[in-house]
């Protein structure tokens, strides 16, 4: 069993994202294999890249307000409490329109944090 705080993992900020910073909370070196929950915070007209991948995630908006952009390019409004599904190999992105940070948890299969 694993139990720890937000506060003591570690932040990230992957280079290709513009005011991203990315936490891995649960992950391979805590012992889950099959799993990863993971938790971005975008900063006011942060962005996420518009892409693609191999596997599914799921995600809870946890504070602030956003857009997701679907394969079509339209934009969904995001807030807190919203959740979304984003199947294999389906082009998004996420961008925040809000004043404060736009956090959310992320949960994908253990092969897409291989990458």
């Amino acid at each position: 069993m694993i139990i720890k705080k937000m506060s003591d993992v570690p932040v990230t900020t992957p280079p290709e994202y513009v005011g991203v910073e990315k936490q891995i909370l649960i992950g391979r070196e805590d012992g889950s294999n099959e799993i990863i929950l993971r938790n971005f915070s975008i900063k006011p007209s942060g962005t996420s890249p518009y892409h693609s991948h191999h596997f599914p995630h799921l995600v809870k908006v946890e504070r602030g307000l956003g857009v997701l952009i679907d394969p079509a390019g339209n934009e969904h409004p995001l807030s807190m409490g919203m959740l979304v599904y984003i199947p294999d190999n389906e082009l998004h992105g996420f961008k925040n329109t809000g004043s404060e940070p736009l956090d959310f948890l992320c949960i994908v299969p253990e092969r897409g944090e291989k990458i």
